[in-house]
């Protein structure tokens, strides 16, 4: 069924609209005719409602056949004008013969005058012409949400397409950074490097298998991070040190798949790289009310100009725009300098699984 008979409730409701127009018929029919209730509801409901199903189904495909944006309307007027004369008189016709039917099962129900007929025939004009302006209406309004799911499904595609180019962003990057570190271990430990490798690719292994996509808890995105600080600490060794230390609730909040990871490696190859005493990565999270703050640190020499500037480098760009994508302006992600340590802080918000929430 189509029109005003799509789903159930529609056809419910128009129905109904319909039953009480025909009460109404019969309310005529007892202050015009002086007919008794008993004999006007018989007559008058199952009339309404057979021509409401008539009309309904006529008028629906004659709205989807002269659409409004690509027929003129004096086009319009003339077909619906037609329809609804031809319409009120096989109304008024079917009436004059219902009546005629029904007269001896019902006492009391009054010969069909030709005032009353004339009163069908008009309110059968003017009823198919509402329903033809209801079906316009419900045209549009579902021409209107199909462009609505429509572009929003486009926005949704085109938002997926922006985080796979970032995610994808990622991984080169840091394989190179990888690789050259295992480059510079073969002349110097052949051993370690071989170890390196070995760590790099059960990394690889894991951080691949993530759906990107899907966001992962944060617990997990630590678990990730301290697999790549053991990929460098073979070649940073007691050099490199790492700390996190998460608040109650913080680690089952959701977030996108490595968005640490870049932090971290910019922490490791700008901060503890340059200085000969290494120092300390540290991550810090905690639950304050509907946002998940995320804090990255790491020790740095406040007069090397290999530091990152601001807004600079693919860590932090990559970072800023896969919030974006993510969360548009619901998150938020800056970066500082304190106390001889970079620092970034991330907001977002705090989302869990279900079966995860206590």
């Amino acid at each position: 069924m189509l029109g005003a008979f799509g789903t159930r409730r529609s056809t419910a409701l128009y129905l109904a609209a319909w039953a009480l127009l025909g009460v109404l018929l019969a309310g005529l029919m007892v202050a015009a005719g002086g007919a008794p209730w008993s004999a006007s509801l018989p007559f008058a409901v199952p009339l309404a409602l057979a021509y409401g199903c008539a009309s309904g189904f006529s008028a629906y495909y004659l709205c989807r056949a002269y659409p409004l944006a690509t027929r003129s309307l004096g086009t319009v007027l003339g077909v619906f004008t037609c329809s609804a004369v031809c319409a009120g008189a096989l109304w008024a016709a079917a009436g004059n013969g219902f009546a005629e039917s029904l007269r001896p099962l019902v006492p009391g129900l009054p010969p069909m005058t030709r005032p009353f007929v004339a009163l069908m025939f008009g309110l059968g004009v003017i009823l198919y012409g509402l329903t033809a302006v209801a079906h316009y209406l419900a045209l549009e309004f579902e021409r209107a949400r199909s462009l609505e799911r429509r572009e929003l499904e486009m926005k949704i595609a085109a938002q997926e397409a922006e985080l796979r180019m970032l995610r994808t962003q990622i991984d080169p990057h840091f394989l190179f950074n990888s690789l050259n570190s295992i480059s510079a271990l073969t002349s110097i430990d052949p051993a370690a490097a071989r170890g390196m490798t070995l760590q790099l690719s059960n990394f690889l292994r894991r951080s691949l298998g993530m759906d990107a996509q899907r966001k992962v808890a944060l617990d997990e995105e630590i678990v990730l991070v301290r697999a790549f600080l053991a990929i460098e600490q073979v070649r940073f060794g007691a050099r490199l040190r790492f700390e996190h230390l998460i608040g109650e609730g913080a680690g089952q909040c959701l977030l996108p798949p490595m968005l640490l990871q870049p932090l971290v490696e910019n922490a490791v190859k700008h901060g503890i790289g340059n200085r000969l005493d290494g120092g300390t990565v540290s991550i810090a999270a905690e639950r304050a009310g509907a946002l998940l703050r995320i804090r990255v640190e790491n020790d740095a020499d406040w007069d090397d100009a290999s530091q990152p500037a601001a807004g600079c480098g693919i860590g932090l760009a990559n970072v800023r725009q896969r919030l974006l994508a993510t969360y548009a302006h619901a998150a938020s992600v800056h970066w500082t300098r304190h106390d001889a340590r970079f620092r970034v802080d991330i907001a977002l918000p705090a989302e869990s699984e279900p079966e995860k929430e206590k």
